[in-house]
């Protein structure tokens, strides 16, 4: 007893994590959490972190360490005068040698780079927030894409609902037909269209069943999740009033731009002059002091420090071409940003003109289902009289079935027209 309470406590907060995927908002949620997708925000802000370091870097010191041997084809002499001048005072003048070999280690250290590093950063983190935005919308689309399904199970929920109370319908009226026929006051046919009628019911229902258990994977794909309630929950929603949207994709909109102020901070940092600290020290052959060299073959320790300015002059000639391609990149995003808003707006006005729609067939359809209802009871007591036919009250059923499901999809729609509009405003 005491091993299995464990299990039981464990298997009871599996059930009620699973019951958390039982409303709409639950699934959204749980879709974003269990996208593939999600995981790229990890990468991108680990991109960002290493681009960042590198910018960073420019400002640590670079210590470079080469060795090379050459031979030249002529090293500097003494004139001809003075070598024969050294000879007669003993001084052996051997000149400098034509290999000649160096180890070298060379630092070097920024002092103003001209706002390169501080641009670069700049970029980095602008570009890592452009795919962030990017990010945002697509998984902001996964949302409509559960929305879709929620409501297409919704939609088969009422179906399923609809045809059984349709199956008990003809279950109660096959029950009364048999009687009659037992009583002499109906014929065969008359037992057989309502069974016929109640076994292509079953068969519909089973066609609809099915889908829905598909529509249900599907979900359940999507959250990472099993769905444990057979029935899902209507949303309860409300008309937004508010109509200033703050969807991802304007982030979007603003993250490029603000991406290509970086870039043009960049581009005009390439016209900068760098400044630059160095020293550099080497052993080898021939040395700074070039007659010591001329008279000793010896390998000597050199050094030379001191402080350096370079200006790629040659970035002029593309700085204002560069800046007007962004520029012009610009323009191409604030073109797209309005198009978003114009069409949104189209979009916002269909499904105003939508939700309206529906609003006034729910009120139709309440008087359509009332009046079926009536028209069906009276057949079912004209049946009994004799009055009609069966195939007359499979028709009135039937009819009243339409009515029930065309209520029921409407009232659904209504809701998923709702959501489509909170979802279009992102609220």
């Amino acid at each position: 007893m005491y091993m299995k309470r464990p299990l039981y406590l464990a298997a009871l907060l599996l059930s009620s994590a699973a019951l958390q995927a039982q409303t709409l908002d639950d699934c959204r949620r749980l879709a974003r959490e269990h996208y593939p997708e999600i995981r790229q925000y990890e990468l991108v802000s680990l991109t960002e972190e290493y681009n960042i370091s590198n910018a960073k870097r420019a400002w640590i010191p670079q210590v470079v360490f080469s060795g090379q041997a050459t031979y030249q084809s002529a090293t500097p002499t003494y004139p001809e005068a003075f070598s024969s001048l050294l000879k007669a005072h003993g001084i052996e003048n051997v000149g400098i040698r034509k290999d000649q070999y160096k180890l070298a280690l060379d630092i070097n250290q920024n002092i103003w780079d001209g706002g390169v590093s501080q641009a670069q950063t700049a970029v980095a983190k602008s570009e890592a927030e452009e795919k962030r935005r990017s990010l945002d919308v697509s998984l902001y689309e996964v949302e409509s894409r559960v929305d879709n399904l929620y409501f297409g199970i919704l939609l088969l929920d009422e179906q399923v609902a609809q045809v059984q109370s349709k199956i008990a319908l003809l279950d109660s009226n096959l029950d009364k037909m048999r009687a009659y026929y037992n009583n002499g006051v109906a014929m065969q046919s008359d037992v057989d269209a309502v069974e016929v009628e109640r076994i292509a019911a079953g068969q519909t229902l089973e066609q609809i069943k099915a889908s829905r258990e598909g529509y249900r994977r599907m979900l359940e794909l999507f959250i990472g999740q099993p769905l444990v309630d057979e029935k899902l929950q209507r949303p309860v929603l409300d008309v937004p009033a508010d109509r200033l949207s703050a969807r991802p994709e304007l982030a979007l909109f603003d993250a490029s731009i603000e991406k290509l102020q970086a870039q043009k901070k960049s581009v005009n940092t390439s016209v900068m002059p760098r400044f630059n600290a160095f020293a550099q020290g080497f052993y080898g052959y021939p040395g700074l002091d070039m007659f010591k060299s001329m008279t000793s073959t010896d390998w000597t320790l050199n050094g030379i420090v001191g402080v350096r300015m370079s200006w790629n002059i040659g970035a002029f000639y593309t700085q204002k071409n560069n800046l007007q391609t962004l520029d012009a990149a610009a323009r191409s995003v604030a073109v797209q940003r309005d198009v978003f808003l114009f069409n949104t707006d189209l979009q916002l006005t269909q499904e105003d003109s939508e939700i309206a729609r529906l609003r006034k067939a729910i009120v139709d359809d309440e008087r359509i289902v009332a009046l079926r209802r009536s028209v069906r009871q009276a057949a079912e007591v004209q049946m009994e009289n004799g009055v009609i036919d069966t195939t007359d009250l499979l028709r009135k059923i039937t009819d009243e079935t339409r009515a029930s499901l065309a209520r029921s999809v409407h009232e659904i729609e209504l809701l998923q027209a709702i959501c489509r509009m909170k979802h279009t405003l992102n609220q």
